[in-house]
C-alpha cells in the first residue's frame, strides 16, 4: 500500500440550478458522490431541491495526487434507479503546487494563487486558492456539471497532514 501523503477534505458546499429529475415534483432529491480510485464518499440527500444546500465535509486519503477526483450528483429515487445529474473532474494539481511552496507567515486571506477556468478543467467562474492561517490554505470552486443540460457544485479544498503522514514534498 503506498504510503498517505495527507487528507484532503472536500467541503460539498451547495447545488446551483441543478437539473430538474422528478417530473412529478419540478425538483430533485440530490446528493454527491465523490471518487478517487477506490475511495468513495456521498452527502446526504436534500429532498425537492434544485439549490441544495449541504455543507458537508467528505474527506479522502491522498496516496497520489494525479488520480483523477471525480464529482457526481445523482437524483435518489427509492423504487427506481437513481438518475444522473451530471458529474465533473475535481482538479487539485494547482492546490498542491500551492502546497508544495512551503510558504510562511503570509498575511490571512492573501491570494497564493488564481486559476482560471479552460477546457482542461470544469471550473465555472476563477478560483483562487488562499491563505488561512499557518501553512493552511483553502481553495473554493464552483465547478459546471458536464453530461448534463445544467447545474453547478460549490465545495472547498483543504488540505491536511495528520501525524504520521508523509506529507507533500517541495519540487
Amino acid at each position: 500500500m503506498d504510503a498517505i501523503l495527507g487528507l484532503l477534505r472536500i467541503k460539498v458546499r451547495i447545488g446551483i440550478n441543478l437539473a430538474i429529475r422528478d417530473a412529478g415534483s419540478a425538483s430533485s432529491d440530490p446528493y454527491v458522490v465523490i471518487t478517487m480510485g477506490s475511495q468513495t464518499s456521498k452527502t446526504r440527500v436534500i429532498k425537492k431541491n434544485c439549490n441544495p444546500e449541504w455543507n458537508d465535509i467528505l474527506t479522502l486519503s491522498i496516496t497520489d495526487p494525479n488520480i483523477p477526483i471525480k464529482l457526481r450528483v445523482y437524483d435518489h429515487d427509492t423504487f427506481t434507479k437513481h438518475d444522473r445529474m451530471g458529474d465533473a473532474i475535481i482538479d487539485i494539481k494547482p492546490y498542491i503546487e500551492c502546497m508544495k511552496m512551503g510558504l510562511e507567515e503570509l498575511p490571512i486571506g492573501t491570494s497564493v494563487t488564481k486559476v482560471q477556468p479552460n477546457d482542461n478543467n470544469c471550473l465555472a467562474d476563477e478560483s483562487k486558492v488562499v491563505w488561512i492561517d499557518k501553512g493552511k490554505m483553502i481553495q473554493d470552486m464552483v465547478l459546471k456539471l458536464q453530461n448534463v443540460e445544467k447545474g453547478k457544485i460549490q465545495i472547498q479544498l483543504e488540505w491536511f497532514n495528520p501525524p504520521g503522514c508523509k506529507g507533500l514534498q517541495s519540487s
